[in-house]
């Protein structure tokens, strides 16, 4: 799968990009691992997005990056998703690796903490996470703090 890959603040979203990015964590999140959660926490507007486009202008593979202090005391990486047709094809993975990229130069030498679902914690330790903690329920979905230094 051929994909067109965006980095952009909040301010530099279209109206039509940010819209396709709040559908597919809707899809994902919400309808598909039925997780009934506040999406819309505020850290948007905070966030770099990273965006993985299909040719057809469709959403494959999303995260946001969020600075030091916002969520947690370091950078964050949050709202990963790959959608259900880029599934399989290597593009979480690539997500997780550019993602990665994009908070070391953004912050350069601050470590990073995910809050992932527990089940993909050997996935997210493939890219030097490590896990910070029990792992804990948010929303219905076990979770586990990992931490990148």
């Amino acid at each position: 799968m051929e994909l067109r890959w965006q980095e952009a603040p909040f301010e530099a979203l279209t109206v039509h990009e940010l819209y396709a990015i709040i559908a597919a964590r809707q899809n994902v999140f919400i309808l598909e691992q039925q997780c009934f959660y506040p999406d819309l926490d505020g850290a948007d507007q905070a966030a770099h997005h990273l965006v993985a486009w299909t040719p057809q202008g469709e959403v494959a593979a999303y995260l946001r990056v969020i600075a030091p202090g916002v969520k947690y005391e370091e950078a964050s990486i949050g709202r990963v998703l790959t959608t259900a047709a880029a599934r399989g094809t290597g593009a979480g993975r690539e997500l997780v690796r550019r993602g990665v990229k994009l908070a070391a130069r953004l912050y350069p030498g601050v470590a990073i903490r995910i809050g992932a679902q527990a089940h993909l914690e050997r996935f997210y330790g493939d890219f030097g996470f490590v896990a910070a903690g029990a792992p804990y329920d948010e929303d219905g979905i076990l979770h586990i703090e990992m931490l990148r230094a």
